[in-house]
């Protein structure tokens, strides 16, 4: 029986997740779990995430959940969304937090919000690392980057099979990826400039949006998945 673990460390969408799977893949054994020999026992392993990415590294660790997702992105097809992506890279602005290094590059904010002035008090000016943070009318866009977005890829990959390019997915999210190799961006969309929201390399895919939110596109991508043969 095909087992996919899909990995609990107290952040998450994890229901979601589990059940759009379970729809896709009705023959498959899904389970939810925060251990770490059940996650190296699966065949395959998603690891979702939602909220701040200190804390989920922090959490990760609590549970010693760590060298299994390691080992995950190793040997086994890996699927990562949402901050199941940015842990992958090295680092993140978001707490200045380590991530699991396992791709190179960094996570990096949509916006700085309120950032601290000279002293203790803050200061209430916005700054925004790229031009082109404006809408076409001028105005500022919104961080975090929420809802409907087109997904456009750069790369044939077994998992956008039957998906159309520019399909719509599912975004929360105020950070994004900047990739260290060109070769790992698997698509982009655009909130002011082109981001990297999806990545592959090897046995490992992993989105910056929601597939489990997606409608037919999200589990379309989640049924290659339970599919896929790297």
């Amino acid at each position: 029986m095909n087992t996919v673990a899909i990995v609990d460390y107290g952040m998450g969408n994890l229901r979601s997740v589990a059940k759009a799977i379970e729809h896709v893949a009705p023959q498959a054994r899904v389970l939810v779990t925060s251990d770490p020999a059940v996650v190296a026992a699966a065949d395959r392993v998603v690891v979702p995430g939602q909220g701040a990415m200190p804390d989920c590294m922090r959490e990760l660790d609590a549970r010693g959940l760590r060298p299994a997702v390691i080992a995950a992105t190793q040997n086994k097809p890996f699927l990562g969304i949402c901050i199941g992506l940015q842990m992958l890279f090295a680092s993140s602005e978001e707490g200045d937090v380590a991530g699991l290094g396992v791709l190179p590059g960094r996570v990096r904010r949509f916006s700085f919000g309120i950032t601290p002035a000279s002293g203790h008090e803050p200061s209430l000016k916005l700054r925004f690392p790229h031009e082109q943070m404006v809408g076409p009318d001028g105005s500022r866009l919104k961080v975090p980057h929420m809802g409907w977005n087109e997904v456009n890829r750069a790369e044939p990959h077994a998992l956008w099979e039957g998906i159309a390019d520019a399909s719509r997915f599912y975004f929360v999210h105020s950070y994004y990826v900047e990739a260290g190799e060109p070769s790992l961006v698997a698509a982009f969309s655009v909130h002011g400039f082109p981001f990297t929201c999806a990545v592959a390399k090897d046995n490992i895919f992993a989105v910056q949006f929601h597939p489990e939110k997606s409608a037919q596109s999200g589990l379309a991508l989640l049924g290659n998945f339970m599919r896929w043969k790297p």
